[in-house]
């Protein structure tokens, strides 16, 4: 009889063990979820329920551009902020991404990389479908948006504007005028910017040729000397205030700062940029404020990355303002208070940063 007794005891404990087993989460799992949300995250479950300590060692990759350019200062600044929050981590920069498109580069739940500076417009497009010849990511997440204050910059040459009496783009579409444009390369969020442009006004840089026009596409150096030299009428880019080449251009050509229209702004709103203010005198001869539209720079990862080290990262951003700005001037508009939206991330926030900025108040999705 003890016998029997002994044998239904043992196996109470053994059903009990595994019932409360049953609802353990696996600590980590790289394979990335289907649904957009971290692999080891349940989506059902209130963030808060979500454990926000760090197990084990934090190794990530950083993917910027080469050492100079905004990506990469924006990198730097972010990775000191990193460490700091998460003594011993190990953020590697890389110079891999493409720059304000990089969200591409996270793909596979991240197999080239763990962490990447983009812009929120074109990390939603990459998200719904697809930039630059890849296949939709739908995989990317966000940890914070709005670090900058770039812009899209159209002008045209003053000459341009004195012979043909043209302003806006909006009119140069109705008269299917054959401008002769000069742009970024292909690949770059420049020529993505002056795409956007045509688009929100109904045409295409295909329709602008098939008007006798000119769409050349080249480097910034190159851009700048041929509207110095008149061999251009206009330009289109995203840049920000103090662009070396758009402030020489200013300084040593007569150029005129064009005004987008009501619904050209609102359409590429729609498209995923944000509303813009250029002050009076950012440019040389520009004596009025400029409205117009922009698309910020964001932190992208993965939707496999832990959870924890989410939350982290999107403390470290938020809590370390004062010291991003002072690396990167750019980063005095951050505002961590607006920081999860959606308008300025472009592709929905990484659960664990989600619930820092729940946890703070701050409004966020």
């Amino acid at each position: 009889m003890k016998k029997v007794f002994a044998l239904i005891l043992t196996l109470a404990m053994v059903l009990s063990l595994a019932a409360c087993g049953g609802n353990d989460q696996p600590a980590n799992n790289d394979t990335p979820a289907n649904n957009g949300t971290p692999a080891n995250t349940d989506a059902s479950a209130p963030s808060g329920e979500q454990s926000t300590e760090i197990s084990g060692n934090v190794d990530l990759t950083f993917a910027a551009q080469e050492v100079g350019t905004a990506a990469y200062n924006y990198a730097a600044a972010i990775q000191t902020a990193i460490v700091k929050e998460i003594p011993g981590a190990n953020i590697s920069i890389t110079t891999t991404s493409p720059g304000g498109v990089g969200a591409p580069v996270i793909v596979n739940g991240g197999a080239q990389c763990d962490i990447v500076m983009s812009n929120s417009a074109p990390a939603k497009w990459s998200m719904d479908e697809g930039i630059l010849g890849n296949a939709p990511t739908p995989d990317i997440c966000a940890i914070a948006g709005g670090l900058g204050h770039d812009f899209v910059n159209v002008m045209f040459t003053q000459k341009f504007v004195d012979a043909t009496g043209i302003t806006t783009v909006e009119d140069l579409v109705a008269q299917k005028y054959p401008v002769k444009l000069v742009i970024k390369t292909n690949g770059t969020f420049g020529e993505l910017a002056a795409e956007k442009v045509f688009e929100a006004c109904g045409v295409t840089l295909e329709d602008v040729a098939s008007w006798g026009g000119v769409v050349e596409k080249t480097g910034g150096d190159a851009i700048k000397s041929g509207l110095q030299d008149d061999l251009y009428d206009m330009t289109i880019d995203h840049i920000g205030a103090g662009q070396a080449n758009t402030s020489e251009l200013c300084l040593t050509h007569d150029m005129y700062d064009v005004q987008l229209g009501e619904e050209t702004m609102a359409k590429m709103v729609e498209m995923g940029y944000d509303y813009v203010t250029v002050d009076a005198n950012t440019w040389n001869g520009q004596t009025e404020e400029i409205k117009t539209v922009g698309s910020q720079q964001v932190i992208l990862v993965p939707t496999s990355l832990d959870y924890a080290v989410a939350y982290h990262m999107a403390k470290a951003v938020c809590e370390n303002k004062a010291d991003l700005a002072s690396a990167v001037a750019a980063m005095s508009y951050f505002d961590p208070e607006t920081a999860g939206t959606l308008t300025l991330t472009g592709v929905p926030l990484h659960p664990g940063a989600a619930a820092y900025y729940e946890e703070m108040g701050y409004a966020h999705g």
